[in-house]
């Protein structure tokens, strides 16, 4: 299968620097841009444009609604999918089946569903979601059983965190989404192998990555014989004509990170329960953002090669970047693929600037190797 690439809509914010301010004594100029809606509609356009297959719609405390963004911003771009974010417990599986029924209705078929069961106990407690780690991977397995029965028809439901009776949805689309199930731990190995249309996983140097997806196909195939499951990952990127001027960027996201700041970060990523964080904090030898950012270098957070994991000093999820010339990262592409990634979510800083850097500089490279397929066609009857 060739490779489907992924942008990200940046609903929390975006920027130059990952902490906001240029200087780390924290008094530095703001670097954040507004986050409006037409700055998102240039990102989207920006992605459709380039000829990535879709966006990842984030849900978070600290996010915009993906489900009123994503529904907007299909008015304004043609192709590109929608990929929203979804926690399953904060909202009942009816309810979510006609948000799908209808979002796909006014896009013309163009959403996909990101379902996350949840790693941060903090932010899941400010949602008022007290379940420990498997608990909500019990209740995904539930609501993704009540949500495909509701797609297939009517269901009536009984179960440990959901019941429903006499469920349906009255006007279903033409076709429903599909769905992309992430996790590392054995919960949601378990839940994605029963459910999911792709296993999604963060991204770690390539041997590590290909023992996972391989241990998932296993488990998959005993699981449902009769389904192919298929496999994405999630990586950040700074590509540029040469590698030296990526690296610079690079380094220079080290130089305005304040040491405080990452200490705190590292706090919070110790407190998570979440198996893909654990697996992150892992790249790193424990040392990392202990002391004076000034003196870490980029080339010293390289875990493999043009595998770097700098923006995971302070930001919780995904810590791999791809860092290098364009030719480098379609290297690193190609040789995801052909571990076995089929999906591929990037995402840039600023989203803009780097949906163009990559669009121009990286998805020809891997058009003329045959790794990336064709973008979607244009959909009949998108928009609103």
């Amino acid at each position: 299968m060739t490779l489907r690439m992924y942008w990200f809509l940046p609903l929390h914010g975006d920027g130059r620097d990952l902490a906001g301010t240029r200087g780390g004594d924290g008094r530095g100029r703001e670097c954040r841009r507004d986050l409006d809606l037409n700055y998102l509609a240039q990102v989207a356009r920006a992605a459709d444009g380039q000829g990535f297959d879709g966006v990842l719609t984030p849900f978070g405390l600290f996010c915009e609604d993906p489900w009123l963004v994503a529904s907007a911003l299909a008015a304004q771009t043609q192709r590109l999918r929608f990929m929203i974010a979804l926690r399953p417990g904060l909202v009942s599986p009816t309810l979510i089946a006609q948000m799908c029924a209808t979002f796909q209705r006014i896009s013309g078929g163009r959403l996909l569903l990101n379902v996350v069961t949840g790693g941060d106990p903090e932010e899941q407690h400010r949602y008022g979601d007290w379940l420990d780690h498997d608990s909500r991977y019990d209740r995904t397995d539930e609501f993704l059983t009540v949500l495909r029965s509701l797609w297939a028809g009517r269901t009536d439901f009984s179960g440990d965190h959901f019941t429903v009776a006499g469920g349906r949805v009255a006007r279903p689309p033409a076709a429903w989404p599909r769905v992309f199930v992430g996790g590392s731990s054995d919960a949601a190995v378990r839940v994605a192998c029963r459910h999911a249309d792709v296993y999604l996983c963060w991204a770690e140097p390539i041997p590590l990555l290909a023992r996972q997806l391989g241990r998932v196909r296993e488990q998959a195939e005993r699981a449902a014989p009769d389904r192919e499951l298929e496999f994405g990952t999630r990586l950040h990127v700074i590509t540029r004509d040469r590698a030296e001027d990526a690296w610079a960027v690079a380094n220079s996201v080290l130089e305005h990170l304040d040491p405080r700041m990452v200490q705190d970060a590292r706090r919070r990523m110790a407190a998570s329960d979440s198996e893909g964080q654990r697996r992150m904090a892992a790249l790193h030898d424990g040392d990392h953002g202990t002391g004076e950012t000034s003196t870490l270098d980029a080339a010293g957070l390289e875990v493999a090669p043009n595998l770097w994991t700098g923006f995971s000093l302070i930001r919780q999820g995904p810590g791999i970047t791809l860092v290098g010339s364009h030719a480098e990262v379609a290297d690193r592409i190609t040789e995801l693929h052909d571990a076995g990634v089929e999906h591929l979510i990037l995402s840039g800083q600023p989203h803009l600037e780097e949906a163009y850097w990559v669009g121009e500089g990286v998805l020809p490279l891997l058009r003329e190797r045959g790794v990336l397929g064709e973008q979607a066609p244009q959909l009949v009857g998108g928009g609103v």
